[in-house]
């Protein structure tokens, strides 16, 4: 189905001098700002397609991600208020040894991490392609199985590969799949630039039938994207279509976008764990990918 776009109140998931997403100038300008080429070995996918990136997290039990396609991004993040701690190492973001990558947030503070807040009360992963794999059009989607609970925020988005250079929001954010625990049927899609970013956001949730959770089984998240446009999707099903015309302020997703995948713990958006809240929550992601297709920039 197709649904407007409205404004969605939000806060900002990082900072604009990138030091709580963990991305320093430095960085981006080693892996993108420059114009180099992404690592990763491009594999066709038929005529017209190019495979950029797909990610089935195969090998054993415990391994890290692959380091050719991935950053660990550690860190906290004062500027939603979120109260995990993004970590380094496999206790927080490993593959299960089933072909999965598993995000685990958890409670408790073992490695005695440093918050905004103080003592850490919770640790979780957070993990990004900067510098490695750049998206520009096509089709970028994960199949996902996602945690719930009051106050466990998963997500699965996007940054321009600029973001080190000019900042956020100029930088343009595409969030492909955000959800707050304690609305388990429904995920959003949602667009932040110069003049619509934070609370003034531009998106349309999405929300499954008949009461299901989207932590019952897995599901396939999407943006189908070219110049001008973006679509979202949940399990092929589109849900909201967005051009220039639909946001008040600089359209900035003509460009290529790294991405993102994290698990955050409170917020003033998602807000925070309460008693009924159990942990550990993990985030179970079976593959991501990218695909671009050939001359969709001309």
């Amino acid at each position: 189905m197709n649904s407007p776009a409205r404004l969605r109140p939000r806060h900002r998931r990082l900072a604009a001098t990138g030091a709580a997403l963990g991305l320093s100038a430095a960085l981006l300008a080693a892996g993108t700002a420059n114009g180099s080429t992404p690592t990763g070995t491009a594999a066709e996918e038929g005529p017209g397609a190019t495979v950029v990136l797909h990610d089935d997290f195969d090998g054993p039990a415990g391994a890290p991600v692959d380091s050719a396609h991935w950053n660990l991004d550690p860190g906290d993040n004062i500027n939603n208020r979120e109260l995990q701690y993004y970590t380094t190492g496999t206790d927080n973001t490993a593959l299960d040894g089933n072909g999965n990558l598993v995000i685990t947030a958890e409670s408790g503070n073992p490695g005695d991490y440093d918050c905004w807040y103080g003592s850490c009360e919770y640790t979780s992963g957070r993990i990004n392609t900067a510098g490695k794999i750049e998206a520009e059009y096509g089709r970028v989607e994960a199949r996902i199985q996602l945690p719930e609970g009051q106050g466990v925020w998963p997500a699965f988005w996007m940054l321009g590969t600029d973001f080190g250079d000019v900042g956020w929001p100029q930088s343009g954010e595409i969030d492909i799949m955000e959800l707050v625990g304690h609305e388990m049927d429904t995920v959003h899609g949602t667009v932040h630039g110069p003049g619509y970013s934070g609370g003034g956001g531009i998106g349309s949730p999405y929300t499954l039938p008949g009461g299901e959770s989207f932590s019952d089984d897995f599901h396939t998240f999407a943006i189908d994207w070219a110049p001008d446009r973006v679509s979202w999707s949940v399990d092929g099903d589109v849900y909201q279509t967005l051009t220039p015309a639909d946001v008040n302020g600089e359209w900035v997703f003509n460009k290529p976008f790294f991405l993102i995948l994290n698990v955050a713990v409170g917020g003033e958006w998602p807000g925070y764990p309460d008693d009924s809240t159990q942990f550990p929550q993990r985030m179970v992601v079976d593959y991501v990918s990218v695909t671009e297709l050939d001359g969709a920039a001309g």
